[in-house]
């Protein structure tokens, strides 16, 4: 039997003292079968006033499983994704690639032409704009209460996985900056930010994340509609902010 670290014990002689709350797994079902059916691409709705509606409809504890479920998901699918895409590529050039969940950004440096940025069509069909950005939404207002419904040091390690992938798209995956892009960005650096504050033991910055808040560069964020540049973000500068505290 695998030994359990400090975070996973605390977890548990909370689990067991008594501290979750009542949930309510068809509520949760519910949630979910609507959040998939409802919201992204399809929905003929713009992202922001979809993500808004997908927030308040999250904002209880049943919601706030549901929002876990949704990170979780789509971490662990884009990761089969890109181990597939890798497998792929060796069985057609002969060409190893590593996969490192922990670290994305030496795999798309060294083959970024050749990857397709995978949070655009997975399997769950959530979308990075719509879905994602309201769970990771729902998981920073209310991390204080995840250790109540779940292991928030999994949780965690899944949002930093999203923001990797979602920063190695732009740099190398040839995915367009537009609001929509830089909003789903902030919305990861902010929540992993509060789960991070509201966690006794948080882990330790992944290496992404660390390159990253060593950087200053401003990167342009274009309207979704055209090719005019309406702003600009900072992911060095908004991580600072967030994790140096």
């Amino acid at each position: 039997m695998a030994l359990l670290n400090r975070g996973d014990m605390r977890w548990l002689r909370r689990l067991l003292g008594g501290r979750r709350v009542q949930l309510d797994p068809g509520r949760q079902q519910a949630l979910l079968h609507d959040v998939q059916s409802r919201y992204g691409s399809h929905a003929r709705v713009r992202f922001t006033e979809q993500v808004e509606a997908l927030t308040g409809s999250l904002d209880s504890d049943d919601g706030l499983v549901v929002a876990t479920r949704i990170v979780s998901q789509v971490a662990d699918e884009a990761h089969v994704d890109l181990q597939a895409q890798a497998q792929e590529i060796h069985r057609r050039t002969g060409r190893r690639l590593l996969v490192h969940r922990r670290n994305y950004r030496p795999l798309w440096k060294e083959a970024g032409p050749a990857l397709r940025w995978p949070l655009f069509a997975l399997p769950c069909g959530f979308h990075p704009y719509a879905q994602v950005a309201a769970a990771v939404t729902v998981l920073g207002n209310r991390a204080p209460r995840l250790e109540r419904v779940t292991d928030p040091n999994p949780l965690v390690t899944r949002v930093f996985e999203v923001l990797d992938l979602t920063t190695s798209g732009w740099e190398y995956g040839r995915v367009r900056v537009d609001t929509d892009a830089a909003t789903l960005a902030d919305r990861l650096i902010v929540s992993a930010g509060r789960v991070l504050a509201a966690m006794d033991d948080p882990p330790r910055l992944p290496p992404a994340v660390r390159e990253l808040m060593r950087r200053n560069n401003t990167v342009a964020v274009h309207d979704p509609a055209g090719p005019r540049a309406v702003g600009g973000i900072n992911l060095g500068a908004r991580m600072r902010e967030e994790f140096l505290v």
